[in-house]
């Protein structure tokens, strides 16, 4: 008799551990690839939109940030539902590979010095292509994680999704100090800041072989044979028709999502900017605050995991909701105007400790919601759609309210969406309690 995934023995927690880490590092890859975008646009910028202004200059390139975020929603759909129909590996092993062409093509770009207009649109080209790979890539592996996940233990494993999230992050950083060390200040602006996207596309060609050779999730094939095989044999799988069965499920995605996001890239993303151009530090410094903070954030987050395990998700979700309405407006507040690195590096950490509620198990509880037919086109549309109108504009909304000398305002936004998020966590059943995952595999 076959031993499945869902089982206890040895054997079986060392196939899923083996699954997890194989694609937790496809993610953790493709997160790098995207973040290295937002970690060198201080280095990039005046290459594309060339001006004296350097509010000016980040406000184009967080534009062309905001326009990848809008491909987020058209991948979620397109690879959620080819992950539904073909399976969560064709779907991860599809993804990489979007997000190895789109870094690629960043990396060999011109300036616009050379090829003139030519170059933001070559540069928006490929945000979008890596906005189309990186919302299949979520609703994938956020699925596949919380599918070959250990029963009793789904908080803990899929919580290693944004681990390797921040780790993508904490990779980008880390070679910018390496070439921050290596480089004086003007080769990289000129074009030590293309090495980053050559690294994040060989290694995302490597993570394309290695994702090859992942286990497909029980639960999909369990799916697949009780509704007549892949493709066009799949019936209903991952179509938006099976999905519009569950509106009350699409509206919970959306408002446990919608306040999350914001703040997530407020304190992951753009505190570096904010940190460098509203209190002054020194641009070194500043990589070096935001790469200590993501690493502690990035230890954090299977423990809280395991916490959701024992307690539920809904305690960790309101622990967010609450001290992320309650203490955004003080933490933005000095952080804007601290100029110790010390005090910087607390005031960012307790923004992600707080994002951590959200941030360690939102994936499970997405993923909880939905039946294996539609699970991944379920997680990964209503979020990817989210994700793109807030998340995606949150730091183009900041700068936008900079250059018009209110940036202050920015602060009580990103309060506001939170508060709209605790009042849906506050209303919310614990899913960990009617969980989908366990009843798709008759547990």
């Amino acid at each position: 008799m076959t031993t499945r995934l869902s089982d206890t023995s040895p054997v079986s927690e060392k196939r899923v551990i083996g699954n997890v880490l194989r694609g937790s590092i496809g993610n953790l890859i493709e997160w790098y690839d995207w973040y290295a975008y937002a970690a060198f646009t201080t280095y990039f910028a005046k290459s594309f939109f060339p001006t004296k202004d350097t509010t000016a200059a980040f406000l184009g390139t967080a534009a062309v940030f905001a326009v990848g975020f809008l491909m987020r929603p058209l991948g979620g759909w397109m690879l959620g539902r080819f992950a539904d129909r073909f399976g969560r590996r064709n779907a991860l092993v599809l993804s990489v590979t979007l997000m190895a062409f789109g870094s690629l093509m960043i990396a060999v770009t011109p300036n616009y010095n050379t090829i003139g207009i030519a170059a933001p649109i070559l540069l928006l080209v490929a945000r979008l292509i890596q906005g189309l790979s990186v919302g299949g890539e979520y609703s994938t592996s956020a699925t596949y994680l919380s599918e070959v996940a250990t029963p009793g233990k789904r908080g803990f494993y899929s919580s290693f999704q944004y681990v390797t999230l921040y780790g993508g992050q904490l990779l980008a950083l880390g070679l910018q100090l390496i070439l921050q060390s290596l480089l004086t200040e003007a080769q990289l602006t000129s074009w030590g800041w293309r090495i980053a996207f050559v690294v994040g596309a060989v290694a995302a060609v490597i993570v394309m072989f290695l994702r090859r050779g992942m286990d497909e999730s029980e639960s999909f094939k369990q799916a697949s044979a009780e509704s007549g095989g892949t493709g066009r044999n799949a019936g209903e799988q991952g179509t938006l028709r099976a999905l519009a069965k569950y509106p009350k499920e699409i509206a919970l995605v959306v408002g446990l999502t919608l306040g999350g996001t914001v703040a997530f890239y407020t304190f992951a993303t753009y505190s570096q900017k904010f940190l460098e151009n509203t209190a002054g530090i020194p641009r070194r410094t500043v990589t070096l605050i935001l790469f200590s903070a993501i690493l502690v954030a990035a230890i954090l987050q299977p423990f809280a995991g395991k916490l959701s395990d024992r307690i539920g998700r809904r305690p960790l979700l309101m622990f967010f909701g609450i001290a992320g309405t309650l203490l955004t407006v003080p933490l933005m507040t000095l952080m804007g105007s601290t100029k110790q690195p010390v005090v910087a590096f607390l005031l960012v950490l307790a923004g992600l400790v707080i994002v951590a509620g959200y941030t360690s198990i939102n994936a499970i509880v997405k993923a909880e919601l939905f039946p294996t037919k539609i699970r991944a086109i379920g997680v990964g549309l209503p979020y990817a759609l989210t994700v793109a109108i807030f998340g995606g504009t949150a730091e183009l909304i900041a700068q936008w309210l900079k250059s018009k000398g209110i940036e202050e305002v920015f602060f009580y936004y990103v309060a506001g969406c939170v508060l709209v998020s605790l009042i849906v966590y506050g209303t919310m059943r614990e899913t960990s309690k009617s969980s989908e995952l366990e009843k798709s595999r008759g547990e």
